[in-house]
């Protein structure tokens, strides 16, 4: 899929987001990598196979007692 002279990283593997974007929208918060992944602002991720994968572990904070 990918033809830079360093093949990008494949959509499966761990170092994905690190693809050459082909297409970005920052006005609407992600961009298009050449593997096929979507890279979205709040470092979630959409997978050519319809996967979510979000990247920061999201919790809820504390409430102060």
């Amino acid at each position: 899929m990918c033809a830079h002279v360093l093949p990008c990283p494949s959509a499966d593997a761990d170092d994905r987001v690190l693809a050459v974007p082909v297409s970005r929208h920052p006005e609407q918060g992600w961009a298009l990598l050449c593997n096929g992944v979507v890279l979205f602002d709040d470092d979630g991720e959409l997978l050519p196979d319809g996967q979510v994968v979000l990247t920061r572990p999201w919790t809820l904070a504390a409430v102060p007692a």
